[in-house]
């Protein structure tokens, strides 16, 4: 069975991952909802944050290799093979203002809000979502998501369960999210078209069901071989497949609202000095509801205590109780926005000194995690929608993290550096005999960094560059 989360839990959960601008909305609309909860702005009636506090500590929070590169450097050669649009940008914007759309998990989080109206499941869910990688692919299994439900959150489910709950996420836009690997992908993009009268479609997924290896392989006449059609049918398939998304997370999904970043932190360097502060929007005085609380005290103090009030003083008694968690939950989430932060400046204190990227450190979620003592989830729910101004510009919160990698002096470095390296030597190469990734791995490891071959396609490709073979030049 599935541990029941209290309100308060689940309160924090969802304010914890809302930015600035979003945070602000909730607000207003819990304003508005709930008349027990007043902002405090006039008067100096008693304010809740004298009162008892509720006693749940951040324990008790939910939290928060697919082979790929056959079949997405395929084609560009004599042989007439194909390959798939990589036309995708991650590059971020840093200059203010900034517009953005809606992130990719922020609309994601908007369809699971829409779909799962269990709490339990909803959080669930959110688990899932927040697991789907920046391309769209959930390569961690679910058996191992299971596990860490029951280890690091006390919530146990199971694996089919979970399995239904990704079925519906894989239903979400855009078409293909949530696959496990890349047949899984275009399957499921295949499956939300209207065939019509449209053999090829047909064609299409079954190749791509039947046929996967062989098509990642380019081995055509196999192919025709086995389900017995000929050129035409075949390339008019293609033409199908090559439409489709290898990476539905990397489409600049825009829900149609644009947003203007407003940074959730400041770091200010006075004479060598770093001050993190939290955007005040963050920070509102809020209070319980004088006359609320004043009824309820007036009908608990009555000698007789009419029948006809008792629903009112219910109604009453439930306002109370939420205004009380709605604000235990906001000063939560400041101070786990605020340590969280001051833990990420403090671990990258030479590049917030100067703006520097090769100061960059190797640094993980779970780095922050560990020192400042909450859950990993926790810190990318923070780290996931934030943003940072500093005085040479502004970031998310998600820039600050990489992997690191140890040279052959011994010390690590983040693999920013490593990418870097990669694409100045890439830009510098000869056109018309460009570097493979062997070749690439012989280079860094000429500069001191011995990474495998392999390591060097997943790097080469998470800066959009196509295989060697691809970008050569007549």
């Amino acid at each position: 069975m599935l541990q029941k989360l209290s309100p308060q839990q689940i309160q924090f959960i969802k304010l914890l991952q809302l930015n600035t601008q979003d945070f602000e909305e909730k607000l207003e609309q819990e304003l508005l909802d709930n008349p027990a909860l007043e902002d405090q702005k006039n008067g100096e009636e008693e304010r809740f944050e004298d009162a008892p506090e509720e006693e749940f500590s951040d324990e008790d929070y939910l939290k928060d290799d697919v082979d790929i590169n056959e079949l997405l450097n395929a084609g560009g050669d004599d042989e007439g093979g194909f390959h798939l649009n990589e036309d995708y940008s991650n590059e971020e914007q840093r200059d203010s203002p900034l517009a953005s759309q809606s992130t990719f998990q922020e609309y994601l989080m908007e369809q699971a809000r829409a779909t799962f109206f269990n709490d339990a499941d909803l959080l669930l869910a959110i688990h899932l979502i927040n697991s789907i990688e920046e391309d769209g692919y959930l390569r961690r299994e679910l058996r191992s998501i299971v596990n860490d439900l029951a280890f690091n959150e006390n919530i146990q489910t199971t694996e089919d369960h979970l399995e239904r709950l990704l079925i519906k996420i894989q239903n979400f836009d855009p078409a293909g999210i949530g696959a496990r690997d890349l047949q899984e992908c275009l399957l499921l993009q295949l499956y939300k078209k209207d065939y019509g009268d449209n053999p090829a479609l047909t064609l299409a997924e079954t190749i791509i069901s039947e046929q996967m290896e062989a098509f990642s392989k380019k081995h055509y006449d196999k192919i025709k071989r086995s389900l017995k059609i000929d050129d035409d049918q075949l390339k008019s398939a293609i033409a199908e497949i090559v439409k489709l998304n290898p990476k539905p997370g990397e489409t600049g999904v825009s829900t149609g609202k644009t947003q203007y970043i407003v940074p959730d932190f400041t770091v200010n360097n006075t004479d060598g000095v770093l001050e993190v502060s939290l955007n005040s929007r963050n920070a509102p005085d809020l209070r319980i509801s004088a006359a609320y609380s004043e009824t309820l005290k007036a009908y608990e103090n009555a000698p007789v205590k009419a029948q006809s009030l008792r629903d009112a003083v219910q109604y009453i008694k439930q306002k109370l109780d939420g205004a009380k968690w709605f604000i235990d939950s906001v000063k939560q989430r400041q101070n786990t926005l605020m340590s969280t932060m001051e833990a990420i400046v403090q671990r990258q204190r030479e590049f917030f000194a100067d703006g520097d990227e090769t100061k960059l450190k190797p640094m993980i979620l779970k780095d922050i995690a560990n020192q400042v003592g909450l859950d990993i989830s926790t810190i990318s729910r923070v780290a996931n929608s934030k943003y940072v101004e500093t005085t040479f510009g502004i970031f998310p919160l998600k820039f600050f993290f990489s992997e690191g990698i140890v040279n052959d002096d011994g010390e690590e470095v983040s693999n920013r550096e490593i990418k870097k390296i990669l694409s100045n030597a890439i830009e510098a190469e000869n056109k018309k005999k460009p570097l493979t990734d062997e070749a690439l791995m012989d280079l860094l490891k000429e500069k001191g960094y011995n990474i495998a071959r392999r390591t060097v396609a997943k790097y080469r490709e998470q800066l959009n560059i196509p295989v060697a073979r691809l970008r050569k030049e007549l």
